[in-house]
């Protein structure tokens, strides 16, 4: 179940977490504590295991609008959970969403 794909999803997700991380600190002039971020960090996480999990060769404008639609659903969960506290935060996981389903369909494929 660790295909290419999983493990390139995994670690993108895992880099665009800790581009969030640094995000939401600058963002916030460093005053988000340590388990919102690491909440952040685990929702891109997340995400990256959800587009890798979701599989299958659609060719690439379909494949990045499923990666939206994956990173909006995902990103939502941390943005509900926190009172719709942060709006960039929440676009931005669309924009990664679309960004680990690319780096996917390029170096993902068996």
């Amino acid at each position: 179940m660790l295909t290419k794909r999983m493990k390139v999803c995994i670690t993108a997700g895992a880099v665009l977490g800790i581009v969030c991380i640094i995000g939401a600190q600058l963002r916030s002039g460093f005053g988000r504590d340590a388990s919102y971020l690491f909440a952040f960090w685990y929702n891109r996480l997340l995400m990256g295991v959800v587009i890798g999990l979701a599989g299958g060769n659609l060719g690439l404008p379909k494949a990045l609008g499923r990666g939206a639609l994956l990173g909006f659903f995902v990103s939502f969960a941390f943005y509900s959970a926190t009172g719709f506290d942060d709006v960039i935060g929440f676009l931005a996981g669309i924009v990664y969403g679309i960004i680990i389903e690319y780096v996917a369909v390029k170096y993902g494929q068996q």
